[in-house]
């Protein structure tokens, strides 16, 4: 069994218009979905993405206003990357200085990154490359040819090293291409999100709140895929559970033995078959489940708008 890479990243945030200012707005990704999260639905699930939302880009949150502060480390994501066009990388460290974003620069395996930190503490980083297709996303402060292309990869934190090398290599088909005094990078065959790093040493224990990962989705094709992942994973004693529809995507979810949850979801049906993709993102979509409950789901929640700056 072989991913193509990450198909989505979902963190936990706090106040959902700062969330939209700041991936919308800054980071240029177009919020392809507001919908609630189905298991809470007091709360939004909001998505940013490239203009289609197409896997290997797409960031989730779940805004909570108030949330406490989580800590980022062992157990979870604790990078994720975006990749940007070969000559976009000034063009961003400008950018995101001119919104007072304090961003460092650091080199890994020969790549330039910026680093940097999003308004609730989820760290990021920015890097250029020249694989996968250009972001069609019209913003009107970032020209096309530095726009973000989709997730350049992530880096994991883990707490059992050896264990989470195994599921990537063994269960998830990733090929392990490099290691450093600092790190151990693997690859996965699809063109985004298909490089993720493992960090040897991580101080602290991660604790989950606001500006963390909550979970690492990766990519099956298909519901057929999916299912042959998770027969590989329960066979091998992974506590695999059933599937979730998602409306957008089916998921499953294990706890890998570095403790950091994953999940494998569908690349189909993406996130135009409830709403027109021209307006994908502008009105609150709900399960069916939840619509006869329409008018007391959107009274509790903040009213949000797109922005673009």
């Amino acid at each position: 069994m072989k991913t193509k890479g990450i198909h989505h990243i979902s963190a936990i945030v706090g106040h959902p218009q700062e969330n939209v200012d700041f991936y919308e707005g800054i980071l240029g990704l177009r919020l392809v979905k507001k919908t609630v999260n189905f298991d809470d639905p007091k709360t939004y699930h909001l998505y940013f993405g490239t203009d289609a939302g197409t896997p290997g880009s797409i960031i989730t949150f779940f805004p909570w206003p108030g949330a406490r502060q989580g800590r980022i480390g062992t157990g979870q994501v604790g990078v994720t990357g975006y990749a940007v066009p070969v000559g976009a990388y000034d063009f961003w460290k400008e950018r995101l200085e001119s919104f007072d974003i304090e961003v460092h620069e650091e080199e890994r395996f020969g790549e330039r990154y910026l680093t940097f930190e999003d308004v609730h503490g989820l760290k990021l980083e920015i890097v250029e490359r020249e694989k996968g297709d250009s972001n069609p996303f019209q913003h009107e402060a970032i020209p096309l040819e530095y726009a973000i292309k989709g997730f350049a990869g992530a880096v994991l934190y883990s707490s059992d090293i050896e264990a989470t090398d195994k599921v990537l290599t063994e269960e998830l088909g990733l090929a392990k291409r490099a290691e450093d005094e600092t790190y151990f990078r693997y690859e996965a065959e699809g063109e985004m999100g298909n490089i993720v790093d493992i960090k040897k040493e991580v101080n602290a224990r991660g604790l989950m709140g606001a500006g963390t990962v909550h979970h690492i989705a990766w990519r099956a094709q298909d519901d057929a895929e999916q299912m042959m992942f998770s027969n590989q994973l329960r066979a091998d004693g992974y506590h695999v559970t059933d599937i979730k529809d998602r409306n957008y995507f089916n998921a499953i979810y294990f706890r890998e033995h570095g403790e950091i949850l994953f999940e494998i979801a569908t690349d189909s049906p993406g996130f135009a078959h409830d709403e027109p993709y021209e307006t994908m993102g502008e009105s609150l979509m709900l399960p069916a489940q939840y619509e006869p409950h329409r008018a007391q789901i959107e009274a509790n929640l903040i009213p949000i708008h797109t922005s673009k700056k």
